[in-house]
């Protein structure tokens, strides 16, 4: 079943994209925010309090009503539920349109469009990168996003379905992804700061979280890629990301598409340490040299095209390993 969820959860979003502004996203944020309002007392305890209420709370939500459809209706209401979650938190269309809009202006020598879309997408200051190095950030942003949007909602929404619990794994997964991007947004953008302690309660639990689908990701990027380079690059040059699991995901793409990826640093419009921990690449040497970049050839305009053919043959690894797990299941 989980096989078939995917699929055309895959399907619809390809056909029919969420809307950026639409109303689950919204009630989405206006959880986050009134639990953060209403429990975030600033201490380390309050803060946990606060990461199990808007992350675990939706995720049991949507279990509870896996459940209830399964036992009530039958698996075929529950797969329509599964879909419609996967709908939700599953998806290229999600991103893909901003990596899109960048590659374009990249391909007509518009250097400076693509300047600003990537510091629209990414809030982030881009007006004095050079070439090769906003090349190589649209590269490493797009990877994460990926990894984000697809391979790790995969990862977790396959586990928790094989033990039962229907899409819980990709709403745990997707709110887990959310507030560590909305909270120290609102920190910043309203009166009522989110406290540090909620902060490193949401960057902890992302850590963990993301721990495994991060290896599954450069795993498979590894094996539609090149290899040995993959994996060597993985176990060498992963600790030049600031962010461990980052880190596994960009060095396995640095090998299995032959980029050179890190280097100078974004200056992140985030200040908060979530957010330096999720967007930050490495920061350049005190000599000046990029000698904290991972070893390959110069971002270039066509890797970008190589990055998509990377990613969608990923996809195409998962679900062939999805098929064969469910129709194993089927004959046993």
């Amino acid at each position: 079943m989980s096989f078939f969820a995917i699929l055309f959860a895959l399907l619809i979003e390809q056909v029919r994209p969420l809307a950026r502004h639409n109303p689950i996203h919204t009630g989405l944020r206006a959880w986050a925010r009134w639990v953060s309002s209403n429990f975030d007392a600033g201490k380390s305890h309050h803060g946990w309090i606060c990461w199990v209420l808007a992350v675990l709370v939706p995720a049991a939500a949507a279990w509870a009503i896996h459940a209830a459809l399964l036992f009530f209706l039958g698996w075929p209401f529950a797969m329509v539920w599964s879909v419609v979650v996967l709908y939700l938190t599953l998806g290229f269309r999600q991103f893909s349109h901003h990596f899109t809009s960048i590659r374009d202006a990249l391909e007509t020598a518009d250097e400076a469009q693509a300047r600003e879309l990537l510091a629209q997408w990414q809030q982030v200051e881009a007006s004095d990168l050079p070439r090769r190095e906003l090349v190589r950030h649209v590269i490493e942003y797009s990877v994460l996003a990926a990894h984000r949007h697809v391979f790790g909602v995969l990862a977790w929404f396959s586990v928790l379905a094989a033990l039962g619990m229907g899409p819980a794994g990709a709403v745990l997964y997707r709110m887990s992804e959310f507030v560590i991007r909305y909270w120290p947004h609102r920190s910043l953008r309203e009166t009522q700061p989110v406290s540090p302690a909620l902060q490193t309660a949401s960057v902890r639990a992302w850590h963990a979280i993301d721990w495994v689908p991060a290896r599954l990701t450069a795993i498979a990027f590894a094996v539609v890629g090149s290899f040995e380079e993959a994996i060597d690059c993985w176990r060498h040059h992963a600790q030049r990301f600031p962010n461990d699991n980052d880190g596994v995901v960009l060095a396995a793409t640095s090998g299995a598409v032959n980029v050179r990826l890190g280097g100078e640093a974004l200056r992140s419009a985030y200040a908060s340490p979530a957010a330096q921990a999720l967007h930050a690449p490495a920061p350049p040497s005190a000599t000046g040299e990029d000698s904290e970049s991972t070893p390959g050839r110069e971002a270039e305009v066509g890797h970008l095209r190589s990055v998509v053919g990377l990613v969608w043959r990923s996809v195409v690894l998962w679900m062939v390993l999805l098929a064969l797990l469910t129709m194993a299941r089927l004959l046993g």
